[in-house]
Parts: C-alpha cells; sequence; structure tokens
C-alpha cells in the first residue's frame, strides 16, 4: 500500500506571494495615516484662522464710529496688516489683514478680515486683498458694521 504524503509546508513561491500582499497593505496603511495626519493638520489651520478673523470682527465691533473710521490707530496698538505667532516659537503662523471703508449709504462701515498662512508673509498686502484665493486664504469674513 502506497501511502501519500500531506505537505504540511508552504512552498517558497507562497511565501513571496503572501509577503507581497502583506506589504501592499501595509504600505496602504501608512499612507492612509499619512493623509489623514495632514488632513488634521489642515482642519486646525482652518479653525485658528476661523477663531482668529472672528477675534477681530468682535474687537471691531467694540470701537466707536470715530475709532472705526480711523482704525488703525497706532495708539490703540491697532495694527491691519498682523503677522501672528499663536504659540510663541518665534516662527510666524498667520498674517491677518483688515480693511475698513464707510459703507455706501455712509450710515455704516463695510468690513473684511482675512486670515493667510505664512506662506504669504511676504507677500504684497494689495494682491492678497484682490486674489486671496490665489494665496490659500484661510478665512474671509466681509462684514457691515453701524453705529
Amino acid at each position: 500500500m502506497k501511502r501519500t504524503k500531506l505537505r504540511s509546508a508552504f512552498t517558497f513561491i507562497e511565501v513571496i506571494i503572501l509577503l507581497a500582499l502583506v506589504t501592499v497593505v501595509i504600505v496602504s496603511l501608512i499612507q492612509l495615516f499619512s493623509l489623514s495626519v495632514l488632513q488634521n493638520l489642515r482642519a486646525n489651520e482652518m479653525s485658528n484662522a476661523i477663531f482668529l478673523a472672528q477675534q477681530q470682527i468682535d474687537y471691531l465691533r467694540t470701537l466707536t464710529s470715530e475709532e472705526l473710521a480711523s482704525f488703525p490707530s497706532s495708539l490703540r496698538g491697532e495694527s491691519a496688516d498682523e503677522l501672528l505667532d499663536l504659540n510663541l516659537d518665534g516662527t510666524v503662523d498667520f498674517r491677518r489683514l483688515t480693511k475698513i471703508d464707510v459703507s455706501m449709504d455712509g450710515l455704516g462701515f463695510d468690513v473684511r478680515v482675512l486670515v493667510f498662512p505664512a506662506s504669504a508673509v511676504n507677500k504684497n498686502r494689495d494682491e492678497l486683498l484682490n486674489q486671496p484665493e490665489r494665496y490659500r486664504v484661510r478665512a474671509q469674513i466681509q462684514t457691515l458694521i453701524t453705529r
């Protein structure tokens, strides 16, 4: 009587195929992880920028008509073009631009606040105001303040 031997081990080709499949899965997971980290960083940057824009609007709402008309006032420590370092590490994180115009009807002020990433630090202010999308504006709020 002839007995057939049962194979209990993997062949070399099976091991190579298994390693290739595992490698593909691991590389995909690493890419997915790095993509999620980048998206989280972008979301954090966007939420900080929106907060900074809203903070400026809230401050401007506390000013009188005369103070709004004379904005920015160096006596009050104001600036229409600010470089912001949020974590005080010596690196600029954002650039916040504030533009205030008397409204068409003369009853209030048109206020526009834009917050840009640090990459816009050395760009021309007028160019940033005219083409904010080109410089990856992170927050843009436009409102009317009346007195």
